[in-house]
């Protein structure tokens, strides 16, 4: 190993982003701290297993769809462009989190194909959004209302 692979190794392993691969079967290859912090589990935990655990159970069937078009079929997808795509997602407790998160898929020496997914926590986000919507909601209505009335 050269040093910048070293070097390389160590910024994916402390990115406070999780990162995560996965071969063309969805079997999760890599882990990084980032991971184990935003979902709860370590690497241990998770390499050699199924994305299942992170995924929640209403959206594997839709998950599983997009990922055989991709990386079975080779089918071009927007993950390509570097688009932001947000999702829920479980945590080890089972809680849900919002993620949001780029996909590359890249030639693995070992593996063949693998997905590399760098996501994180949008949770905030999404609450802020949550409200926004709400608040407009009923501005609407009560404007709305007086319209109405007069």
């Amino acid at each position: 190993m050269t040093n910048d692979d070293a070097v390389y190794r160590i910024i994916l392993e402390e990115s406070p982003e999780a990162v995560i691969w996965a071969d063309r079967q969805g079997v999760i290859r890599f882990w990084n701290r980032g991971a184990e912090e935003l979902f709860g589990h370590t690497a241990a935990e998770t390499v050699g297993q199924q994305m299942d655990m992170i995924i929640p159970e209403n959206l594997r069937a839709r998950h599983w769809e997009g990922y055989e078009r991709v990386m079975v079929q080779g089918e071009p997808s927007r993950y390509g462009r570097r688009e932001m795509l947000k999702v829920p997602a479980l945590r080890k407790d089972g809680s849900r989190v919002s993620v949001e998160f780029t996909l590359l898929t890249v030639e693995h020496p070992e593996y063949g194909p693998i997905a590399v997914a760098t996501i994180r926590d949008a949770s905030e986000t999404f609450a802020e959004l949550r409200d926004l919507r709400k608040r407009l909601a009923e501005a609407e209505a009560r404007a709305g209302g007086a319209a109405a009335a007069s």
